[in-house]
């Protein structure tokens, strides 16, 4: 499942960011590596609350503040946590699922998709910022895409996502899908 391949992306990066390397730039220019993990974490808590009714994140994923409560695994953890056992409880079928992302409601392969993508692209990020090789298959860029491509474009009004990155000749699955949401895939720290 895309979700739990998501968070495994996410797990495996914040479990192999330096000692140092939490204060590092990310590919999200204005937020560092711990911001990014507190965005993500919060995100997940989201949709989690969204679809149980629990409570919301304790601080605002869009202005994370770069200081964690707790050690970023267990952050991380309870966070994917959350979200994992809240669509555990969602029919497969069910066409309309409380999100946290305009239009507020989407279908369960379309929420639980974006729930995903917004894990494995923000594991991507980290992994970027700290050295880590990209934690994106090609198959898993691909399925996200589709996801992507569903409902990103009303969320760039928001400044949720940049705009699409120009293509490259030679681009693979993974390239494609970044440049989608606004990122460079030859970012380096």
């Amino acid at each position: 499942m895309i979700l739990n391949e998501a968070h495994e992306a996410l797990r495996t990066v914040v479990r192999n960011v330096p000692a140092d390397g939490w204060e590092l730039r990310t590919p999200c220019a204005e937020w560092n590596v711990t911001q990014v993990l507190q965005h993500a974490a919060g995100d997940q808590i989201g949709y989690a609350a969204f679809i149980t009714g629990g409570p919301m994140p304790s601080e605002n994923p869009f202005a994370p503040s770069g200081t964690l409560s707790e050690a970023a695994e267990v952050v991380a953890e309870q966070a994917m946590k959350a979200s994992a056992d809240a669509w555990a409880t969602v029919s497969p079928d069910a066409q309309e699922v409380p999100v946290p992302v305009p239009p507020n409601t989407m279908t369960y392969t379309l929420g639980i998709g974006a729930c995903a993508l917004d894990a494995a692209v923000h594991a991507w990020d980290i992994a970027m910022a700290t050295g880590q090789p990209s934690p994106l298959t090609p198959a898993m860029a691909r399925e996200l895409l589709d996801i992507a491509k569903q409902h990103i474009e009303p969320l760039r009004a928001y400044g949720v996502y940049a705009a699409e990155v120009a293509g490259e000749d030679g681009d693979d699955d993974v390239a494609v899908l970044l440049r989608y949401l606004g990122r460079d895939p030859r970012w380096t720290a």
